[in-house]
């Protein structure tokens, strides 16, 4: 899947003057990670049980 059939979404906790933000898309069998100041270059592609470790982590 490219980035332009993603859907991208960052934290609600960005704030909206921009700087480093992570941007996530979720598509039906993987959770995709960016850097929101280079949103064309590749980005990370995880399984969700491995994203759902990750996020596991900081709760």
């Amino acid at each position: 899947m490219n980035n332009e059939q993603l859907t991208w979404f960052k934290s609600s906790y960005s704030g909206g003057e921009g700087g480093e933000c992570l941007e996530v898309a979720a598509s039906p069998d993987t959770i995709h990670l960016r850097d929101s100041k280079t949103p064309e270059a590749p980005h990370l592609t995880l399984a969700p049980s491995t994203w759902a470790a990750f996020i596991g982590v900081f709760k």
